[in-house]
């Protein structure tokens, strides 16, 4: 899973503990976390075309959350971000090599190899879709209760 993952979660979760609708360049979200404002951007615009950002054109725009907090999921996030793809892709290696000369009924079932991590993926993607951003934030909230105000303050809504 590549960074912007990681940085596209803290960028929802930074904008989730402001409470106005006054959006944040892209300039401030990378500089909060002294993060590439280029490559951010591309996160953040994948965000936009999956409907978990909006952006706000001008001089006075930015970023601010489409939906709320409750509605935005871990899993959501991924998919923005590295696509719906599954991680594993099976090319049935097991037809090559040794595997060449055996016979046809060797093959009649799905791989094992591909079946268990399909279910391991499909595990995974459960478990990040049961996770919101609004869980996230009342984690953090519970054990940083002044990460909230270290946000609104690098964002000027202190």
């Amino acid at each position: 899973m590549n960074r912007g993952v990681e940085w596209s979660v803290h960028v929802l979760l930074s904008l989730a503990w402001l409470e106005d609708d006054r959006p944040v360049p892209t300039a401030e979200l990378a500089s909060s976390f002294e993060l590439p404002v280029a490559y951010l951007n591309k996160q953040l615009q994948a965000l936009v075309r999956a409907g978990l950002l909006r952006s706000v054109p001008g001089a006075h725009g930015g970023f601010l959350l489409a939906k709320r907090p409750e509605d935005i999921t871990l899993m959501d996030v991924v998919a923005a971000i590295e696509g719906r793809e599954t991680a594993f892709q099976c090319t049935e290696i097991r037809r090559q090599g040794m595997g060449q000369d055996a016979p046809r009924s060797a093959f009649r079932r799905k791989c094992a190899i591909d079946a268990a991590m399909q279910q391991a993926e499909a595990q995974w993607r459960r478990a990040l879709a049961a996770q919101t951003i609004a869980d996230i934030r009342a984690e953090v909230d519970g054990y940083a209760p002044s990460a909230a105000r270290l946000a609104r303050k690098a964002y000027g809504r202190a």
